[in-house]
């Protein structure tokens, strides 16, 4: 009877350590928030959550020997969000993390108020959400990239969320290797970037509008094929702590787009134009080739009569192009596209031919005597 009654014991102190295991395991799981951290610069702390309660831990001085040395030993060091005094003391604060809140500038101030140390915390949600500040339509990515030439320098833009503008948090650009070891930093003004790394540098700026940045690998060769994708990864954050960051890879070769070539008028049956003056040269190792299109119609309203195309020629040329126009025609429609590899073609140019007044006007004395005969 004391054997059953033991047996029974042992097996019920079992089963209550299984049952706190399994609540332990499910509470360590549901607070398994935040997902990660990372620094972006110093003082900026990227969180990312799931949407589940958590906590991230800030600490003011990171330095044993530099608390030790305090009087107080840290804990009359105060905290302000947001500049708003909170509850919690000492060296250690915690985040409190809910959905998509806890982001916030996060200040520790001494006993009189002067100033420790500060962090931004900034939130962001798990990327299998749907994105809320930049927006896109189906046909297109976030980030649109382009080059005009092959000298190493780009474009990327973007578009704001209708009811969310923000800023540039930071900006990342390499070349992509086995280290992926870009470090970068901003200046003062928070819109000038470089970043370095064991495979190339970059330099890149924020414009005045705030939707576009421009880069240039300063080590790239424009003669050389290129071996290494670039990667940009641009963060972007609301002015309610959330960020997101959005990323492209990319040859230069692959975003190539050239600028609008320029025509002109030799005689009254002959065209010319010219390779766009942006262009990277020598022309005959960075070769383009020209789509022609020829209107016979008028479009005085037409914006771009070009759209109208439907019979276009190829024409490859090394040199200034010329072109001889036929009869009755109105307008002439010329773009450009890098000759050795698939990419876009330029924005078309168009150039509209004015008759000869003159010869209207002999053709007009000539109908109307034969009405008179």
């Amino acid at each position: 009877m004391v054997a059953g009654v033991s047996g029974l014991a042992t097996w019920t102190h079992e089963m209550k350590f299984l049952y706190i295991s399994v609540i332990c395991a499910s509470l360590q799981f549901s607070y398994q928030n935040p997902m990660s951290h990372q620094t972006l610069l110093p003082n900026i702390l990227v969180v990312e959550v799931n949407g589940a309660l958590g906590q991230q831990p800030l600490s003011c001085l990171d330095s044993a020997e530099e608390l030790m040395r305090r009087d107080d030993k840290g804990q009359d060091i105060f905290w302000k969000k947001n500049g708003q005094e909170q509850a919690q003391r000492g060296n250690s604060y915690l985040v409190q993390l809910e959905e998509s809140s806890g982001g916030g500038n996060y200040t520790c101030h001494n006993k009189d108020g002067s100033l420790l140390n500060h962090t931004v915390v900034l939130i962001q949600e798990d990327e299998t959400e749907r994105r809320k500040i930049l927006a896109k339509t189906d046909q297109e990515d976030y980030l649109k990239c382009f080059t005009q030439n092959y000298n190493g320098e780009f474009h990327c833009s973007w578009t704001w969320h209708s009811s969310r503008v923000g800023k540039v948090a930071f900006i990342r650009a390499q070349r992509i290797s086995q280290n992926n070891d870009a470090q970068c930093s901003v200046d003062t003004s928070g819109q000038h970037w470089t970043c370095y790394s064991s495979q190339s540098n970059f330099s890149c700026s924020v414009d005045s509008s705030g939707r576009r940045i421009s880069c240039l690998d300063e080590q790239h060769c424009p003669y050389a094929e290129e071996s290494q994708q670039i990667h940009i990864s641009v963060y972007v954050r609301t002015e309610y702590f959330l960020v997101e960051n959005y990323s492209k890879y990319f040859y230069l070769s692959g975003i190539v787009k050239p600028d609008k070539v320029k025509i002109s008028k030799v005689n009254t049956t002959m065209i010319k134009w010219t390779y766009p003056s942006s262009w990277s040269s020598p022309y005959s190792y960075f070769p383009l080739t020209f789509q022609i299109t020829q209107l016979r119609g008028k479009c005085k309203r037409c914006v771009n009569p070009c759209s109208k195309a439907t019979k276009t020629l190829k024409v490859h040329s090394t040199d200034v192009c010329q072109f001889e126009i036929k009869r009755n025609i109105k307008t002439v429609c010329v773009r450009a596209k890098d000759a050795l590899c698939n990419s876009q073609w330029s924005e078309w140019s168009h150039f509209r031919l004015k008759g000869n007044k003159k010869n209207r006007k002999n053709k007009h004395k000539h109908q109307q005597k034969r009405k008179q005969t």
